[in-house]
């Protein structure tokens, strides 16, 4: 009885953080939907400039539809996925579906990957000083080693863009159609969330690689491969994977839900100095991205940190999990522990948020010159 009482304890003890990340997406997204009523019921639907497929990129591409269009791409994979037969294969159907997706929006993908690109490489000397900062090092803020593993966070990042753009919108048409009296926001919300779940499967072996050479366990990304792969395998590639869960999907969840509030809000006050204001431009756009970003990035840091103490491990020091994770910063450093490393990761979103906006719109215009 003993034996059977202390099984399902530590079965139970393995299931409450994914019990309560998933309690944690559904308030919050209940938050996004009452706050949207709430602040601004009367509002039209809000039209973006087409360029505003840079915000799917930053991470709201699942707002609604009129409010954030992929430069046409979206209309266009609703139409050809709903006109599609069902194929013998689903596999097949659903590779087929995702290559339609990328190729119809393969001109804001190009420009959103080079903004990419270059605004992480440009802020990527903050994000190294937060690896350090996380990790306690007292030479945080040291000059040298500040590139190091930026060319795999670039290999692993710009995949990911179009993994989750794509996949997040087989979920989105997948989901409307299998759950017509769900609330759209909802359904929007969820396939992004499923969309970075599916992107996090490319990324995760990138970001253990790039946060080791941050912290200065190894010197490169070949040793870094070469390192992991024989101390721990594949698997080595993926530690701290639910670490990355757990911060991606509740930071998701908030960015998603404080762009739809802030946004709202900036429109409101908008449309009190002019009535006749009812879209939002891509900058006014960028600007509440960047402000629904740096919050969410504050918010969410006790769990950026559990991901990097969780994927820079090399020893065991913090059990392998999430809960003994916290457990163990807790017991260490008290819960000011937990948010080590915020004033840089916030640093970190609205420059980042600009130098995309500035990139992203200079390679659209270049494209459009070209052809």
């Amino acid at each position: 009885m003993a034996v059977a009482n202390r099984s399902s304890y530590q079965l139970c003890r393995g299931k409450a953080p994914f019990l309560s990340l998933l309690l944690l997406c559904r308030l919050l997204i209940s938050v996004q939907i009452v706050a949207s009523k709430s602040i601004c019921p009367h509002l039209q639907p809000i039209k973006c400039h087409p360029s505003s497929a840079l915000t799917a990129t930053i991470g709201t591409a699942a707002t609604k539809a009129a409010l954030l269009p992929r430069g046409g791409g979206a209309s266009k994979i609703s139409s050809a996925t709903s006109a599609t037969p069902a194929a013998s294969n689903p596999l097949a159907e659903i590779l087929s579906s995702f290559v339609r997706t990328v190729l119809d929006a393969r001109s804001q993908l190009a420009a959103a990957a080079a903004a990419r690109c270059v605004s992480i490489f440009g802020m990527y000397p903050v994000d190294t000083i937060k690896t350090r900062m996380q990790m306690k090092q007292a030479d945080a803020f040291r000059a040298s080693g500040l590139f190091n593993g930026v060319a795999g966070s670039l290999v692993g990042q710009v995949p990911y863009g179009v993994l989750t753009f794509g996949s997040y919108e087989i979920y989105k048409q997948s989901l409307l159609n299998r759950f017509t009296n769900i609330k759209p926001a909802f359904i929007y919300a969820l396939a992004a969330i499923m969309g970075d779940v599916t992107g996090s499967g490319w990324l995760c072996p990138s970001e253990v690689m790039k946060q080791q050479i941050q912290a200065g366990i190894y010197p490169s990304m070949g040793e870094a491969i070469k390192g992991i792969w024989r101390k721990s395998g594949v698997a080595g590639f993926y530690q701290g994977f639910t670490g990355g869960l757990a911060r991606d999907v509740p930071f998701r969840v908030a960015q998603l839900t404080t762009f739809e509030v802030t946004k709202n809000i900036y429109l409101r006050a908008k449309q009190s100095k002019d009535d006749s204001a009812l879209s939002l431009s891509s900058l006014e756009a960028a600007i509440c991205g960047a402000a629904a970003g740096s919050f969410s990035a504050a918010i969410t840091n006790p769990l950026d940190r559990i991901k990097t103490l969780m994927m820079t491990d090399t020893t065991n020091a913090y059990g392998g999990s999430v809960v003994t994770c916290a457990a163990k910063i807790l017991r260490d450093d008290g819960l000011t522990g937990l948010f080590a490393g915020v004033v840089p990761r916030v640093a970190y979103i609205a420059p980042s948020v600009c130098i995309f906006f500035v990139t992203y719109e200079f390679v659209q215009q270049k494209m459009k010159e070209t052809n």
